[in-house]
């Protein structure tokens, strides 16, 4: 109980510090990309923090996987490397012990695996598709950026603005550029504001401004100065969002599935079931020895990690191109891979095992 309890812990603390990195590092990347695509217009800045919280139960899975095959890894190596793990074998417990604990750990975190993958990360990916083709759906005006050249989704106007007040409502040096008829017009305003009509239809005021309409490679442009002068804002229609395969619930994916929903099927069983082999793989790959290098393991198990996981890929796009049965699917992976990481663990326990023979001998001889 106490072997089980110490090790249960230490996994538990570990997987919790590595969860937190990964995310902090996923959260900062994603920030990072969303906030800059924030700052060229492409995307509205109200809408970064909804993405990001997307994005990040989107990958959820992934990382808790890696979490938890970094804290078994990490904790058995740290028990190499103060040599308490020799205090344990030497006591009398096989390296097939530590399967115990180690399982123990791994199977709730397994099952925290699957949930995700099979509910949270579908619908974050649903939703998201959702609240994107609804900023796509937006008026051009509701994405201008201050500081910022934004051209319209038609790529027949482009909008520019000096600075936005509190409100969101009022700007001030607004500069607009339409084509039309092959004319050009410009118009350049002190301010404006947006406004929403009875029927619902909505305008752009511009006030104190004036307009500049003509042919390009000609002298003739006509000049007008205004007071205010209205603009007519297109809506767009929302359109129907038609589900991706990654974004569709586990029940419409059994339903008749096609190559492709079997592909996502496969991948969002193997999530979990690759939880768990990789927790067996860390049992014989957190060997280190303490004369020699001690990060040679950790070089081998991120390998594991990456072979394991590109293979589940390469799997999933078999299933797809019809290489693979979607009945056969990538059940040979997880197959062959908890294959090689008992065959690891038993030359282990053999190596550690016919070493103590070799002391025992020579404490006999002396």
């Amino acid at each position: 109980m106490i072997f089980n309890q110490v090790f249960r812990r230490e996994f538990s603390q570990t997987a919790l510090m590595a969860l937190l990195v990964l995310v902090a590092i996923l959260f900062t990347v994603t920030v990072v990309k969303l906030l800059g695509l924030a700052a060229g217009g492409e995307l509205s800045g109200d809408a970064v923090a909804a993405m990001v919280g997307f994005g990040i139960l989107t990958y959820l899975p992934v990382i808790l996987s890696a979490a938890v095959f970094t804290a078994v890894l990490m904790t058995l190596t740290r028990a190499y490397r103060d040599s308490e793990m020799i205090i344990w074998l030497a006591s009398g417990l096989s390296l097939s012990r530590f399967l115990v604990p180690v399982l123990s750990f791994a199977m709730p975190m397994a099952l925290i695996v699957s949930l995700m993958s099979i509910v949270v990360s579908p619908w974050a990916m649903g939703q998201r598709a959702v609240y994107q083709k609804r900023l796509d759906s937006q008026d051009d005006t509701s994405q201008i950026t201050p500081g910022v050249f934004r051209e319209s989704k038609q790529s027949d106007q482009v909008f520019f603005v000096d600075s936005i007040n509190t409100n969101k409502k009022d700007v001030s040096n607004v500069f607009v550029q339409s084509v039309q008829d092959n004319k050009v017009g410009v118009i350049a305003a002190e301010k404006g504001f947006v406004t929403t009509k009875a029927n619902g239809d909505r305008f752009v005021i511009l006030q104190k401004g004036r307009r500049y309409e003509g042919k390009p490679g000609t002298a003739n442009y006509n000049l007008v100065d205004f007071d205010e002068a209205q603009l007519r804002i297109q809506e767009k229609a929302s359109g129907q969002t038609s589900l991706s395969v990654k974004s569709m619930p586990f029940g419409q994916l059994i339903v008749k599935p096609t190559l492709e929903q079997w592909s996502e099927l496969h991948w969002r069983i193997g999530l979990p079931i690759s939880l768990i082999v990789l927790c067996i793989f860390a049992i014989p790959l957190s060997y280190i020895n303490t004369r020699a290098g001690r990060s040679a393991n950790m070089v081998f198990a991120l390998l594991a990690y990456m072979i394991y996981y590109n293979t589940m890929g390469i799997g999933q796009s078999w299933i797809v191109q019809g290489k693979v049965s979607p009945w056969i699917g990538i059940w040979p992976i997880h197959l062959a891979f908890f294959i090689i990481a008992l065959f690891l663990l038993i030359k282990r326990q053999w190596l550690w095992t016919f070493k103590r023979l070799i002391i025992s001998q020579k404490k006999i001889t002396q």
